[in-house]
């Protein structure tokens, strides 16, 4: 069943309830006025027979104030003194006897009248009061009710199907909307309703999805085209010295060559798919449930450690101006991906027998900086230097190993975290690359 009609049918439900009680108190409300009334009418008969014209001694028929009603008066032992020439009741010794002093009985049935029946036990007289053939009231109002109730639920029922045709109107929008969408075009975001209301967060909440969608859909087809495209070399070299091995018997120290360029090339081949799943493996959604306390003193000093050879081979000095003890919540593998990819550009790009200098401390935000006196980088190419496989022109030469996704892993890295990075470079003079969580 639609939305609508389920609506609709709730909808029709509790008004068809709260109109059927609501008739129900009125009606008994209603019949309880008009009872009043009406006992006080003969209520003041039987006093104004009592009091004016009995003591008088006159005639109850002759009296104009009695028309509409008819009286009968008994003394204390049940004889008939008087009555009207209408009177004929013929059950009074029998209403008599019960303690009650108003009734309402009917004793035409092919009329639709009522009467009110009134006795007044006074000590010398009984006298017997009921005004006859009154229109019932209550009869033609509930017949009102019976007609008025569907009408007014009929009405109640239109309008409302109108007004949840005009409420739910967005939601036909924003149905018709995921119907145009494929995974080929996921940035096409609904227009926000103008009421700020709970369809208005929905319509926000399916853009902000598809939104995240189309972004995972993006690193997808970036991680397929980066392995594919970047793969495609070492491969080919792979596939080249293969051939060459298999076209003829050759020397075994041939064989031992081509089998070391193919060890290498997997070698870099498993190390780029690692950093390009480093990449993708993380999204602002998920970073956050991998937090845990990082000791980042402890983390800095176990990566320096890892490099020690490194430093060793180009005569590199490492400075350690200051390591401050840090403890935050993060995810270890990012961090250390930061630390290490850090340095590891430094030393690669840093001269023998120059500087490095390290430092880590806390001054609001988390700082981490790094400083070489390598080779720099102009300022056209500092813009592009976190993209992935980019690698500046004054750096690309075949003696400095990589794949120019160090620093786009960084730039990552720390934007998950909510941080962010400066980096500061000059030609010639070294770079300056500055870490803020």
């Amino acid at each position: 069943m639609k939305l609508k009609n389920r609506v609709l049918w709730w909808f029709g439900g509790v008004t068809f309830l709260l109109l059927t009680l609501f008739s129900f108190a009125f009606y008994y409300f209603l019949n309880q006025s008009i009872n009043t009334t009406l006992q006080t009418k003969v209520q003041k008969i039987a006093q104004y027979v009592r009091l004016e014209l009995l003591p008088k001694h006159e005639a109850v028929l002759s009296d104009a104030t009695l028309s509409g009603y008819q009286v009968a008066v008994y003394d204390v032992h049940d004889r008939l003194i008087t009555q009207t020439a209408n009177y004929h009741f013929k059950k009074s010794r029998e209403y008599l006897e019960k303690k009650e002093s108003f009734f309402i009985f009917d004793e035409d049935s092919d009329h639709d009248f009522v009467n009110i029946l009134y006795i007044d036990k006074d000590k010398d007289y009984v006298i017997f009061v009921y005004e006859e053939q009154i229109d019932n009231k209550i009869d033609a109002f509930e017949d009102t009710l019976l007609v008025l109730v569907p009408m007014l639920l009929l009405l109640l029922l239109v309008l409302a199907a109108k007004m949840a045709d005009k409420i739910l109107l967005p939601i036909q929008h924003l149905t018709e909307a995921t119907q145009n969408i494929s995974v080929n075009d996921m940035k096409k975001a609904i227009t926000l309703p103008k009421e700020d209301d709970e369809i208005k967060t929905l319509v926000h909440s399916f853009n902000t999805m598809t939104q995240r969608l189309s972004d995972g859909v993006e690193r997808l087809d970036r991680f397929n085209s980066d392995v594919s495209h970047e793969l495609k070399t070492p491969l080919t070299v792979i596939k080249g010295e293969i051939e060459i091995s298999l076209r003829k018997l050759r020397e075994p120290q041939v064989y031992q060559k081509s089998m070391q360029v193919i060890l290498k090339q997997s070698e870099q081949m498993e190390q780029m798919v690692t950093q390009l799943l480093l990449l993708t493996k993380y999204t602002k959604e998920n970073i956050h449930h991998s937090f845990e306390a990082c000791s980042l003193d402890a983390l800095l000093i176990a990566t320096i450690d890892e490099f020690e050879v490194a430093l060793k081979e180009k005569k590199l000095k490492l400075h350690i101006d200051t390591i401050e003890p840090i403890t935050i919540e993060a995810n270890p593998v990012l961090i250390e991906s930061i630390f290490a990819n850090l340095i590891d550009n430094a030393i690669k790009y840093t001269p023998n027998h120059c500087n490095i200098h390290i430092s880590l401390f806390k001054k609001e935000k988390v700082h981490f900086i790094i400083k070489d006196e390598g080779v720099g980088i102009d300022a056209e190419y500092l813009p592009k230097i976190t993209d992935r496989f980019y690698r500046a022109d004054n750096s690309r030469n075949k003696e400095i190993q990589g794949f120019g996704l160090g620093l786009s892993i960084v730039s990552n890295a720390v934007m998950l975290h909510g941080g962010e990075i400066k980096i500061e470079s000059q030609r010639g003079i070294g770079s300056r690359f500055e870490v803020m969580l």
